[in-house]
């Protein structure tokens, strides 16, 4: 066994079996459907209850980025403070609980909303907790996983999170549409309620499954780790900042793309029902995903993360080149979903491995939280497109699309050429 430098994990050179990867990356497979659900599917919906139809993406956009924003700002204390911790069950679980525990709390709360500034409020908050979660569990890889092997780890941890943020788009994608032609408020609790059991219950399989170094005991440093928490380092550590910035534009096309898919599906596309076609883009793009995801991360660990990544790029930028050339036919848009999911099953495969090789000893949740910066950054970027969209279809009926696009395509190309800046790994 091999004890790590800051004395708190133990990470076992030998025999971590698959049974390890699942234990440790389980509760992201909760935190995936839960955001996916919402963003794709319940909060479109949900938000037409209370604004125009002319002012649907630019509300959604706000709605959205104003979570995100929090989750951004969130996650590296969260991060911060849980490497300080010295809990006798651990750095990480405490905070898994306290995280998911306020967001079940929260989740009725969309359904109880009366006005879009309600709906704004709860969201916030629901963006909180579960960022006070996420952020200390994203750092079980660096933690627990032979350096060896943390890009097949990360390759589960993404196939975990692509079977998450499917695993509820039908049944969701089901209820929503009959809450959306009045069938009942019944069918949005039905939504929410699914929600909440899986985030609740991945979160106490965490709990009991995962195995930490028990801390001291000590007292918290509470201010040293809020100073400590947006420290970039970035004359010591310049080749984490350009993975900031590719992950951040290379998300924002991916998330782009994603939020806008029910209104894009149904303005220009035509379909009856948007949200189970929206549900059935995202099962294809998610059938794209699971091909690669896990022999990119054991790739990865053999020619390096630099080129699956930078590939995965251009894939998404080929991908959205021929959705703007067939946008008007839905069988070619579903094949065009695969090919993008391709894409983002090998990025996200290999970048998050990428992140757990450039993290600083000792404060391992501390950078991963950072590494949300650009995560949630490029998801909250990606919302303020939302605006333009409408203001271009008010010129043309179309246009707003085309537009979100080509600003998808030329994200794709900047993310890809800030990879080639990174060095100091392969």
């Amino acid at each position: 066994m091999k004890l790590k430098a800051n004395g708190d994990s133990v990470t076992e050179s030998r025999g971590f079996g698959a049974a390890g990867y699942l234990k440790i990356t389980i509760f992201g497979f909760a935190l995936a459907a839960l955001w996916s659900s919402l963003h794709s599917i319940v909060l479109p919906v949900r938000l037409l209850d209370f604004v125009v139809e002319s002012q649907k993406n630019t509300c959604l956009g706000l709605l959205t980025f104003s979570g995100l924003v929090l989750a951004m700002l969130i996650q590296p204390v969260a991060g911060a403070i849980s490497d300080r911790s010295g809990f006798t069950w651990g750095r990480r679980r405490p905070y898994i609980l306290l995280g998911a525990a306020l967001a079940v709390l929260l989740l009725p709360g969309i359904g109880f909303a009366g006005s879009y500034i309600s709906l704004l409020i709860i969201y916030c908050l629901l963006q909180i907790s579960a960022n006070m979660a996420q952020g200390p569990y994203q750092a079980f890889i660096p933690d627990l996983v032979p350096d060896e092997r943390r890009g097949l780890a990360s390759g589960v941890k993404t196939l975990l999170e692509i079977l998450g943020g499917v695993a509820l788009l039908y049944p969701v994608a089901f209820f929503i549409d009959r809450y959306a032609t009045a069938q009942g408020i019944f069918w949005l609790w039905l939504a929410l309620g699914a929600l909440a059991v899986f985030l609740l219950g991945t979160a106490l399989a965490t709990l009991l499954m995962v195995k930490e170094t028990p801390g001291t005991g000590t007292r918290i440093d509470i201010i040293s780790a809020l100073k400590k928490s947006y420290d970039f380092g970035f004359r010591a550590n310049r080749d984490f900042i350009w993975f900031l910035a590719s992950r951040l534009f290379i998300l924002m096309a991916f998330t782009t793309l994603q939020t806008f898919a029910l209104y894009f599906l149904r303005d220009v596309v035509g379909v009856d029902n948007p949200a189970a076609s929206t549900a059935q883009f995202s099962i294809v793009a998610v059938g794209g995903m699971l091909a690669v995801v896990y022999p990119a991360g054991r790739l990865s660990d053999r020619v390096g993360r630099r080129p699956i990544a930078v590939g995965s790029a251009l894939l998404g930028a080929l991908g959205i080149i021929l959705i703007f050339l067939f946008q008007h036919s839905y069988q070619i848009i579903m094949l065009c979903g695969g090919l993008v999911g391709i894409s983002f099953g090998a990025f996200m495969s290999t970048n998050w491995a990428l992140a757990t090789d450039l993290v600083t000893k000792g404060e391992e949740a501390r950078y991963l939280g950072l590494a949300n910066i650009a995560t949630a950054g490029g998801a909250a970027l990606a919302r303020l497109i939302g605006p333009m969209i409408d203001f271009f279809n008010a010129y043309r009926f179309g246009l707003g699309y085309s537009a979100m696009l080509l600003a998808c395509f030329v994200y794709f190309l900047i993310g890809a050429l800030l990879l080639l800046r990174i060095r100091s790994v392969n």
